[in-house]
């Protein structure tokens, strides 16, 4: 082996694999298919047909009787902010499913507005629960999916166990009502900006989105310092055709299709056990919150002391202690 050195071998190695050693081909194996009768692996992947031409992405995440499928915020976020419920939920026997909604980083993405309705996420939810073969599972909702998840209960709670709706109020007024109180608190120099930019409709411009972020987002909407990456990749994936044709330009200014959303009168119809979590510095009013646990009859409301929107993340033992303390109630009968 004189005169080759280690990388000079590496090269002689690399040659003889492609043009074959000793004068002989080099052939590289089939691969084996899978026993008769067993499914290829995907981890937990399940793509879901909806709408009769759209795929939606899932992912089962561990194992057991208890199940529970989640809806996102947004509109037009990911599943990527609940992957901090790895940690908690199959430890405590939860099989539970992430689910990107149509138009979401990991599902399709049609370029048709008239898609981005209420109603037909709805349906969506129905036909991804029916896919994925759900009974009597557990719903959780978190900020448009609390909205979404509202208005699954209100048709089709017959398939639902409980609900958690996390973070959101019951009518986009109320939750404007509640902005333009935070919005309000804001220093003076920091309201300059916002209004500079909002009379333009500007608001993308640099100096805008930093007052937002420092502002607000970091003060409401997620308080850890960095923010986590599940986190920063979820809002690096928003859709945001899917958010300003439903929301708008962001938490201030909603300018969307569903800026009339309003569910109080409905809420006394809502009668599986249901679990409303809110943070002490979220987006969303607790007394509001509270108010909702009155018109649900068989329902808690638990606060996240030191959480915002983002309560899974900062202030996350309170915010799983609060969860899995209500599901462990509802299987002992406890909350009916």
């Amino acid at each position: 082996m004189s005169g080759i050195d280690r990388r000079g071998f590496l090269r002689l190695g690399v040659a003889a694999a492609a043009t074959g050693l000793a004068g002989k081909r080099v052939l590289a194996k089939k691969p084996l298919p899978p026993p008769d009768g067993a499914q290829v692996k995907t981890a937990g992947i399940k793509l879901i047909r909806v709408d009769g031409k759209y795929n939606v992405w899932t992912k089962r995440v561990g194992s057991g009787r208890i199940k529970m499928l989640t809806l996102h915020g947004g509109p037009g976020c990911t599943h990527e902010y609940f992957e901090c419920f790895e940690d908690f939920l199959p430890q405590a026997g939860i099989e539970f499913f992430y689910y990107d909604q149509l138009g979401s980083a990991y599902s399709d993405q049609p370029d048709d507005p008239s898609l981005w309705t209420i109603d037909r996420f709805r349906e969506e939810v129905e036909q991804v629960r029916s896919a994925l073969g759900l009974e009597n599972f557990y719903l959780l909702g978190h900020s448009w999916g609390g909205m979404l998840g509202i208005e699954y209960l209100l048709k089709y709670q017959k398939h639902v166990k409980a609900a958690i709706i996390s973070d959101m109020t019951a009518s986009i007024a109320s939750y404007m009502q509640y902005a333009a109180q935070l919005r309000s608190a804001l220093p003076a120099e920091v309201l300059a900006v916002l209004d500079k930019y909002e009379a333009k409709g500007e608001y993308e411009a640099p100096e805008y989105q930093e007052a937002m972020f420092k502002q607000v987002y970091t003060k409401h909407l997620c308080r850890l310092d960095p923010w986590p990456d599940p986190v920063e990749r979820t809002f690096k994936h928003l859709s945001a055709k899917v958010y300003n044709t439903m929301q708008g330009p962001n938490e201030f200014v909603i300018t969307g299709n569903f800026k009339d959303w309003d569910r109080w009168k409905d809420l006394p119809a809502i009668t599986v056990p249901t679990l409303l979590m809110v943070g002490r510095h979220d987006t969303m009013s607790v007394e509001d919150i509270r108010k909702m646990g009155r018109a649900i009859p068989h329902s808690r409301v638990a606060v996240c002391e030191k959480g915002s929107h983002l309560g899974m993340w900062d202030d996350q033992q309170a915010y799983f202690r609060h969860l899995l303390g209500f599901v462990r109630d509802v299987e002992a009968g406890k909350l009916r």
